[in-house]
């Protein structure tokens, strides 16, 4: 080790690759000395064979700016999905400790803390945080860190769970409700939930529907005219054609057609924010009496299940709604006996009509086919 004193302090001196290096250590103590000389050796040599030191991976609140900025183009066309995850974000970053926690470091126990200690925090109505208010952080903290893993900056995702006992929402609304409750609504947010009811369609699709995806007048063939929506929550929910009843015919003629423009608007043209109707319907809500879990969203639950108890199947349930997978559109069929021997009774009733009358299957009783 080539190391000597000068003023105090222990300087090192070597040549690398036929340049001469010099620099102080800015130490008193000798061994000290030769290991940063080590160690600024063993530096120059990993850089000589392309071997470059990996760079320390960032803490959660340092990752935090960018993970905003992927959700920004990944959900580009969904502004309340995007305001959703920054919402939560900046709820995780209020842990001091995850926040100052790098992203190899965050691993089950990490994930399980920051739960228990979210599980033990009161809301502003003095209760404690309900399991889905949870579970939506703890699903924002795993796809932030699916995303590092994806840029190959930890070797793992740690297994997160979800809270149970979350509550969903299951209100329908019922024929005989939907009445009282579309006559006390004002104009737009009866209009608005009329096509909810009849089409099935998330409150941003509808509200972000245009003119020209309106098509009110049959295609040759059909029966219905039809709404094309471009875009959904799902896969499964962009380009799909929703069909229209003849009473949401007659609403959406009210409001035009024009051959341009969002069909729910404003005066000044403007579209419409879901929080002015989920203002709105939560007084008709309270000045009606129905239960707190009636929101907005019910009524295209509502069309689910009204689909299903016609008779609908799950995979036309499924193209109609926009939904993900047939699992999903699967909780609104429910199959009567009626409805069961009546599908029997076609397959059958087909068997009959398809089959030769001298195939096999159809031999008398009795009769041995050789």
């Amino acid at each position: 080790m080539a190391v000597y004193k000068r003023g105090g302090v222990w300087w090192y001196e070597f040549v690398f690759g036929g340049r001469r290096v010099r620099q102080s250590t800015h130490h008193s103590n000798k061994r000290v000395a030769e290991q940063i000389e080590a160690a600024h050796k063993t530096g120059l040599a990993m850089g000589e064979v392309g071997i470059e030191e990996r760079k320390p991976v960032p803490t959660l609140r340092e990752f935090a700016s960018r993970f905003e900025r992927a959700i920004e183009v990944q959900c580009a066309e969904k502004p309340s999905t995007v305001k959703f995850y920054k919402r939560k974000l900046k709820t995780l970053l209020a842990d001091d400790s995850l926040a100052a926690a790098r992203l190899n470091t965050i691993d089950e126990a990490s994930v399980e803390a920051y739960t228990q200690a979210r599980s033990r925090i009161t809301s502003r109505r003095k209760k404690l945080l309900a399991p889905g208010s949870i579970n939506r952080e703890l699903a924002t903290l795993r796809r932030l860190l699916r995303l590092a893993h994806e840029w190959k900056l930890i070797q793992r995702v740690p297994r997160v769970r979800l809270l149970r006992g979350e509550k969903s929402r299951e209100f329908v609304l019922s024929h005989q409700q939907e009445p009282a409750y579309l006559a006390v609504c004002p104009s737009t947010l009866s209009d608005v939930a009329l096509l909810l009811l009849d089409t099935g369609l998330r409150l941003g699709e509808a509200l972000s529907l245009g003119w020209p995806q309106v098509k009110l007048k049959p295609a040759h063939g059909a029966k219905f005219g039809y709404l094309t929506i471009l875009s959904g929550k799902a896969k499964n929910g962009k380009s799909r054609n929703v069909p229209l009843s003849e009473r949401v015919v007659s609403m959406l003629e009210r409001w035009g057609p024009e051959e341009a423009g969002p069909v729910f608007h404003r005066e000044d043209g403007s579209l419409l924010p879901n929080s002015h109707l989920d203002h709105q319907h939560a007084l008709v809500r309270e000045l009606l009496k129905f239960p707190e879990d009636f929101v907005l969203h019910s009524l295209r639950h509502t069309f689910g299940t009204r689909l299903g108890e016609s008779g609908a199947d799950a995979f036309t349930i499924m193209r109609l709604m926009g939904h993900s997978t047939v699992t999903v559109s699967q909780r609104y069929v429910h199959p009567s006996p009626e409805s069961v021997e009546l599908a029997f009774g076609r397959m059958t009733s087909l068997n009959l009509q398809l089959i030769p009358t001298n195939s096999p299957t159809t031999a008398q009783a009795g009769t041995t086919v050789v």
